[in-house]
């Protein structure tokens, strides 16, 4: 079945890139009509499509996993989410996507080695479909409790930082020999990230300090339709599912942090969704075609300088790639007068700098419990991983 839809997507994408707004439904087609050198651009599309759809719903249900946000509505899922419970049979849309992504990304590379023979290594496409399998596993590695690759085995949860990280590689090096330099950053800022979750500051603070600080590489949406949306006006800004209020970002005067309080025709604070959450908005995804990053210079920079906390004790060096990343944004300068004071900024400027963007139950977990950097008690009394989806205990034998 996976087989199916993945066919059915790329087709999809293909029929775009061909025909523009003109598509016409060409009704079933073999499989074997994807092995051809034609088929790959489109095989790549339907990757980047599958991991934007996998994200989206990260960025959703990741803030109220974490305290980006507070479920303020009467979905079901998000409704137990706001309890601190996170639970197999509440995840399967989020356990899907983010698999899907994963699968078609790493099957879709197998079938474009076959296709391509010797150019493989040597294609700008190659590069992207890399870099959107090295993605999709870092979503899962941040998030999931497990991993659980085709039908395997339960595994360690760090397995696919491992397999990201290969995979980040691979497009470097793609990326390097076809003179791609955006592709190249992108490949180092996501492997920078996946060396930091496996503990690996030097290299991770090295892959980093190539990353300049303008740089983003984005999961792409737009208003073509509705599974290319990112989601976050409806259940934002237009219905108030989630709100800003009750999180540490409240009311908080920074650029990274776009907000604005619902009014009453009375002036009053409108209510949320629930009929009881004052209702406070996010405007940094104000339309449904706004991309979201998946990687950026100034998390680098934060990146760096944890590693200076964490390898060196070197507070001035930490705060000094902080203010860059603080500049950057036309924010003042920070100051710490102890490694505590360095922390605490580092773990706030994390928590500003990548606001909705899928990345803070990471840093909340992998905090959590440590004895001399966490300053977060967040998770205390709450799930701290998203279990195996009830779908994927239902139909796996091994498990």
């Amino acid at each position: 079945m996976k087989k199916q839809i993945s066919v059915v997507t790329v087709i999809a994408c293909i029929s775009v890139i061909i025909h523009g707004c003109d598509v016409q439904n060409p009704g079933p087609i073999e499989e074997s009509a994807l092995n051809s050198p034609e088929a790959v651009p489109g095989i790549v599309v339907g990757m980047s499509a599958d991991l934007s759809v996998a994200y989206r719903q990260t960025t959703i249900w990741g803030s109220v996993w974490s305290d980006d946000m507070t479920h303020s509505g009467t979905y079901a899922a998000p409704t137990v989410f706001s309890t601190g419970e996170i639970n197999s049979e509440d995840v399967d849309t989020w356990w899907d996507y983010a698999h899907r992504a994963r699968w078609v990304a790493e099957s879709g590379l197998e079938r474009i080695n076959d296709i391509l023979g010797d150019e493989f290594n040597s294609s700008e496409n190659v590069a992207k479909a890399y870099l959107y399998a090295g993605y999709s596993n870092r979503i899962l590695g941040e998030n999931a409790c497990y991993a659980v690759i085709d039908g395997g085995e339960r595994q360690d949860f760090t397995v696919h930082f491992d397999r990201a990280a290969d995979h980040f590689t691979e497009a470097a090096g793609i990326a390097e020999n076809i003179g791609n330099e955006n592709l190249l950053m992108a490949a180092y800022a996501g492997r920078a990230s996946m060396e930091a979750a496996r503990g690996n500051w030097t290299a991770a603070a090295e892959d980093a300090g190539r990353v300049p600080v303008d740089y983003r590489f984005e999961a792409v949406y737009s208003l073509n339709t509705g599974r290319e949306n990112n989601d976050w006006p409806p259940n934002t800004i237009e219905r108030g599912e989630y709100t800003v209020w009750d999180t540490p970002w409240e009311g908080v005067d920074d650029p990274r942090l776009p907000q604005e309080v619902i009014r009453t025709a009375d002036g009053d604070t409108a209510t949320a969704a629930n009929g009881r959450s004052p209702w406070i908005t996010q405007l940094k995804h104000e339309t449904d075609a706004d991309n979201i990053a998946l990687s950026k210079g100034t998390e680098m920079l934060l990146i760096r300088a944890e590693m200076q906390l964490r390898e060196n004790q070197d507070v001035n060096e930490a705060m000094e790639l902080i203010n860059q990343g603080r500049s950057y944004h036309g924010l003042d300068p920070l100051s710490a007068g102890s490694m505590e004071e360095a922390w605490q900024h580092l773990q706030e400027e994390r928590g500003k700098d990548m606001w909705l963007e899928g990345r803070r139950f990471w840093d909340l977990r992998r905090w959590y419990g440590e004895s001399g950097p966490s300053h977060h008690n967040y998770l205390e009394a709450q799930d701290r991983c998203v279990p195996i989806g009830q779908g994927e205990l239902n139909m796996n034998e091994n498990l």
